[in-house]
């Protein structure tokens, strides 16, 4: 199981955000090094970036990447007013990669959202840790809006099935009433293709791989925690302490009780 990142909001920065009222101010042609998406609330206005220029209108969205030179100005006749979010950080990659936001592809069409709202609850310019984290946060739904609504066309590919699968299993491995179906209708797809990709993936049916899961599991508990066998059973989905006993010596050799024995440390 992969251990949670102990310094996730490193990994998703606010550095930056504010409001531009319609006026003739413009920018560049420059680099920024960090990433910067624009929302036009009303207005026009010109971006240019890879020798493309694109006209934005109200409600439409724009990018600038991490050392790539742009250049952007109001209309003249009809100044745009717009409104920014500057981050940075390996999770602000990933998230975007799950967007059609890419360096050839830097603007985005009018979405079902209105998302003014969601640049306007961002305030960068804070220090205190809490309001760190929830700028970050809010950082993070304003981008989920982009990968729902403007979805890079390949973001659903068979490892994902997989990763979905086995995230849903390790999330709800605890649960007495968890079943395969549960996790097929979690996933979504069709029944017999998950189970072949599965199987393609880590060599195990979802059901072994569940079963394996909460096995790993009873050890961990079993070899640093004081909990009765008893409890043990019940923390990784087995009520009944007499099965679980039957299903982890067949899967480790040991019964649980032997386990804790040899294996335990304060």
């Amino acid at each position: 199981m992969k251990p949670a990142h102990s310094n996730l909001h490193e990994d998703l920065i606010c550095t930056d955000n504010g409001h531009k009222p319609q006026n003739m101010h413009k920018w560049g042609p420059g680099v920024r090094d960090i990433h910067a998406l624009h929302y036009v609330i009303r207005g026009k206005g010109c971006f240019e970036s890879n020798n493309v220029t694109y006209t934005l209108l109200e409600g439409e969205s724009f990018i600038l990447f991490p050392g790539t030179e742009v250049y952007y100005y109001p209309d003249p006749k009809d100044p745009w007013e717009y409104i920014w979010i500057d981050f940075k950080g390996d999770e602000a990659l990933r998230l975007l990669s799950m967007t059609n936001f890419t360096h050839h592809n830097p603007v985005a069409p009018v979405l079902p959202e209105n998302l003014e709202p969601l640049f306007h609850i961002i305030e960068a310019a804070n220090k205190k840790p809490f309001e760190k984290e929830r700028s970050n946060a809010r950082l993070r739904l304003l981008l989920s809006y982009y990968m729902e609504y403007y979805p890079r066309e390949d973001t659903v590919s068979k490892t994902d099935y997989v990763l979905s699968a086995k995230e849903y299993i390790e999330n709800n491995y605890w649960k007495a009433a968890l079943t395969v179906s549960d996790i097929v209708d979690f996933v979504k797809i069709e029944r017999t293709y998950l189970f072949r990709l599965f199987k393609e993936a880590t060599g195990m049916s979802l059901l072994n791989y569940l079963t394996s899961y909460r096995i790993r599991r009873a050890c961990i508990l079993l070899r640093s925690s004081e909990l009765s066998i008893k409890s043990v059973s019940c923390s990784v989905g087995y009520p009944d302490q007499l099965y679980f006993s039957k299903v982890f010596k067949k899967a480790t050799s040991y019964s649980p009780s032997d386990y804790k024995k040899q294996y335990f440390t304060k």
